[in-house]
């Protein structure tokens, strides 16, 4: 079996190791640890490599270790913001170590029979501990002169909102997890990205001075774009792993529309292709008669059917052809449910429906668009009503237009879609996505 080492490095995972012979420890089997807050009711696609990189410690026959920081999310890691974190109470930190729960089970194996994943939640050891019974079991071990010249303390003592003493205390809790893990379950190595460096040392140095024994970690590179900037934010926010918050279409389409010089980084880092294929879609985007978005549709895919499952790409793919102008693909109510996050939608009246003319209608909810320009892409064949293509500029709506009674898809060329639907209340407005309800700056 190849050695799990050599496979980060190969894909482009390790940023920094403890130690430079951990290919060699590695050659046996280890217990390995990452820690993930729960901030959110969904991890997001920048976590998806710290999860990765447990699978394939997993698929390489070592057992992962997965902490849901029920205790350190209460808390705040100061690494990598600008400022301090909202503190959540106790019924919203359960809520999302449920829901990230979910995301960690999609992927990691929980029903292996040598090296089945473990999860764990910091607030079962945490609980019972008295704040005297920590500053003197565990504090007395940290040094404030090393705690201040860390990277993620440094850049924030310099900031002008400053560091709260909650937040300063972070590193002890962290700290503090993998000695515990060490002690109870003979973890060895923590994974982190490379914004965890400070506090994965924290944890190396305490299991050092309380027992003597030498454990190790390891940090990946931040996921970033070819531009520098974090991946995982779309035009409607975060891309969430999990299906209520994002839905598989919509984490489908992010990946989808990738640049072209963020693919092979991405096949590389969130998905399980052999690395010879992966050479193969390199080679073949360099070639004069590539097709565009081929190796997009490839990422797409596997990264969705990793964090989805078969029946979420399934529903991706699905959905994708339905939104097709053209498309052969019947629509129904659901698919058009799931196109509506993505795009403008409407609601109206009946009466708005029946026996309009199109151009009326469309004309009605986008008023940026004159009569006049809508009947001339209609001439030229660029206007599609559930995916097919208007030929009449006089074309008229009836009852029978909607699909399954109340709702349309109205395409203006590739690119520019609207959902319609009808109301039963007679009420006429248009449908605010997330992003659009939120209160300017």
């Amino acid at each position: 079996m190849q050695n799990v080492i050599d496979i980060l490095q190969e894909r482009g995972f390790i940023e920094a190791m403890t130690s430079n012979n951990l290919r060699e420890i590695a050659s046996e089997p280890l217990k390995v640890y990452c820690g993930f807050d729960p901030t959110a009711e969904s991890l997001h696609v920048g976590n998806l490599v710290p999860i990765m990189g447990l699978a394939w410690f997993q698929r390489c026959g070592h057992t992962p270790v997965a902490i849901v920081g029920g205790a350190t999310g209460m808390i705040g890691d100061p690494s990598g913001k600008s400022q301090e974190r909202n503190l959540l109470d106790e019924y919203a930190l359960q809520k999302n170590v449920k829901g990230i729960q979910k995301n960690l089970e999609s992927v990691l194996r929980y029903s292996s029979q040598s090296n089945e994943a473990i999860m764990l939640n910091n607030f079962d050891w945490f609980k019972g501990f008295s704040l005297i019974d920590f500053l003197r079991d565990v504090g007395k071990y940290f040094r404030v002169g090393q705690m201040l010249a860390k990277d993620s303390v440094k850049t924030r003592m310099d900031s002008e909102d400053g560091l709260s003493f909650t937040e300063f205390s972070y590193q002890l809790l962290q700290g503090y997890d993998f000695l515990h893990l060490f002690d109870h379950h003979g973890v060895t190595l923590e994974l982190g990205g490379s914004d965890q460096w400070g506090n994965i040392i924290a944890g190396t140095d305490l299991v050092r001075k309380v027992r003597g024994k030498v454990v190790h970690g390891l940090t990946f590179p931040l996921l970033t774009r070819s531009d520098g900037k974090k991946f995982g934010k779309s035009e409607q926010g975060a891309v969430w792993l999990s299906a209520e918050m994002l839905s598989p279409y919509e984490f489908y389409q992010y990946f989808f529309r990738i640049p072209d010089a963020d693919v092979i980084k991405l096949m590389k880092m969130l998905t399980f292709m052999e690395m010879e294929e992966i050479r193969d879609y390199e080679k073949s985007m360099m070639a004069s008669d590539y097709k565009p978005n081929t190796a997009q549709r490839k990422l797409a895919e596997e990264v969705t059917r990793i964090v989805h499952g078969e029946e979420g790409l399934q529903i991706a793919l699905r959905v994708t052809q339905g939104a097709s102008p053209g498309s052969t693909t019947a629509l129904d109510s659901e698919t058009l449910k799931n196109l509506a996050a993505d795009m403008p939608s409407f609601v109206v009246s009946l009466d708005q429906i029946a026996n309009r003319k199109l151009v009326d209608l469309v004309n009605e909810t986008t008023p940026e668009r004159s009569k006049g320009d809508l009947r001339k892409m209609i001439k030229n064949g660029g206007v599609y009503l559930n995916n097919l293509r208007v030929e009449d500029e006089n074309h008229v709506l009836t009852q029978s237009t909607l699909i399954d009674g109340h709702v349309m898809l109205i395409a203006l060329g590739k690119k520019n879609k609207m959902i319609i639907r009808v109301s039963a209340t007679g009420d006429t407005r248009k449908i605010l996505k997330e992003d659009e309800k939120k209160a300017p700056d």
